[in-house]
């Protein structure tokens, strides 16, 4: 283990992504503490925390997301979770717009379109979140008064959402630039950064909470076992596949023989990833944002209704995930793409004819498989909620739950990259920089192998 950790840094290209990686991390982390334009940070966190002590709600979930830059009013206070909400929008309209799906199909030129809109809808969104922001600065008293007095109410609106806006538009660009030069997903590694940056403030309190007497021996101890157990459970279920076994047939093309190899189709338990989730958490956060800027009877009624740890909440949460899990499947995976394209190749699943019989075999194989990950992803979202409940007490850190299905699948993804980037370092190894050298390293390295 000490080994490929120390090998990280012998390759150049890999150690190069890694730093970048770490430095654009680094950047986000220190904008979480530059505070915007007028806002008293002072009175921001005893807010947030008179909120989380009243039993959280959307604002709590909302600093959760941005890694707590909400409670620190900072520049950063939307995160990323705009684009995300330009992400679900840009999908949805993928299945229903003819226009988008047929951009989709275009490949990578598509996709720059895509992406370009998505952007755009990013900016938007972030326009309407960051004036709901500053109205609950306002609304809250958490305006620095010298600032309120010199440039009014109005400045300070203003004022507040072009700074949301464009802290948003950069974490944005910096996930990108994370994506294309650095390791792993940008997006996805941002929201893991807010999530693990607060694991030990959250580790500090448990200690102290079990120095104070407030939570008992016995609790944290079990405490640990459903953690260790949740951990577990999560690696085995993301690393679980069901692989349907293809054989190709044997094709002759002059004096060369193609094919006949068997081989197999890898279906994750869990294809949509933490996608489900990011999608549903976004879409309830939605009418409980109303409801807290708009004093109506209803909307009132809707956000107590919606408030998390209640039944209404997460019955509503699970199925948002079951129904995103079944859209974002279909949405990524097309069984008569893959049917046509095994055909195609002459490959064929055994006992199964090919055409419309072997695409429904997949859909059929699928679709078991993706309620399968879709009850896994809501057991692990309702986690919190059944800790709660076996230790009386409100643990001090967010355990289980989106966080934790953010945490395990990005480290999980990270590794995949790094371990490829080390396949294709040994690879180059065996071939050689120049391909003269080439197979001559290749036969020395197999005279190395005994008989």
């Amino acid at each position: 283990m000490m080994n490929r950790l120390a090998s990280l840094f012998k390759i150049s290209e890999l150690r190069t992504r890694l730093l970048y990686t770490l430095g654009m991390l680094a950047v986000y982390r220190v904008g979480i503490f530059v505070t915007s334009p007028g806002v008293d940070r002072t009175a921001t966190r005893a807010y947030m925390r008179s909120q989380e002590a009243g039993g959280g709600g959307f604002l709590s979930l909302f600093n959760f997301f941005s890694g707590g830059a909400l409670e620190n009013a900072s520049i950063f206070a939307l995160g990323i979770m705009p684009y995300i909400t330009a992400s679900i929008i840009m999908t949805m309209m993928a299945v229903v717009v003819p226009t988008v799906e047929r951009m989709q199909k275009e490949g990578e030129q598509g996709r720059r379109k895509i992406n370009q809109w998505t952007r755009y809808g990013t900016i938007v969104i972030s326009i309407v979140q960051g004036f709901m922001i500053a109205q609950s600065f306002k609304s809250n008293g958490v305006v620095n008064p010298d600032w309120a007095y010199a440039f009014g109410g109005f400045g300070f609106m203003l004022m507040t959402v072009v700074t949301l806006t464009a802290g948003t538009a950069f974490i944005m660009w910096l996930g990108e630039r994370i994506t294309e030069r650095g390791i792993g997903n940008g997006i996805s590694l941002i929201i893991f950064a807010g999530i693990v940056a607060r694991l030990p403030h959250a580790i500090y309190a448990t200690f102290l909470g079990i120095k104070n007497q407030t939570y008992q021996p016995s609790e944290m101890i079990m405490l640990g076992a459903v953690m260790l157990a949740s951990l577990a459970g999560i690696v085995f279920m993301e690393k679980g596949q069901r692989r349907i076994p293809v054989q190709y047939a044997k094709r002759i093309v002059g004096n060369r023989q193609y094919g006949g190899q068997a081989t197999h189709l890898p279906l994750k338990i869990n294809v949509a990833g933490v996608i489900p989730p990011i999608f549903a958490n976004t879409i309830l956060m939605f009418p409980m944002t109303l409801a807290s800027f708009f004093h109506a009877g209803w909307l009132q009624s809707v956000q107590q209704g919606l408030m998390p740890g209640g039944w209404h909440h997460e019955t509503l949460f699970v199925l948002l995930i079951i129904f995103f899990a079944y859209f974002y499947t279909a949405v990524q995976f097309n069984p008569v793409d893959v049917a046509d394209n095994m055909r195609k190749f002459g490959g064929f699943i055994p006992g199964i004819r090919p055409g419309k019989p072997t695409s429904d075999f997949i859909d059929f194989v699928l679709s078991r498989l993706t309620f399968a990950g879709a009850l896994y992803l809501s057991a692990v979202c309702v986690l919190p909620i059944a800790i709660t409940k076996l230790t009386s007490n409100q643990i001090p850190f967010y355990f289980g739950g989106t966080g934790l299905l953010i945490v395990v699948s990005v480290a999980l993804e990270t590794v995949q990259q790094i371990e490829s980037h080390f396949i294709g370092k040994q690879y180059e190894g065996m071939t050689g920089a120049d391909t003269a050298q080439g197979p001559v390293r290749i036969r020395a390295r197999l005279q190395e192998i005994p008989a």
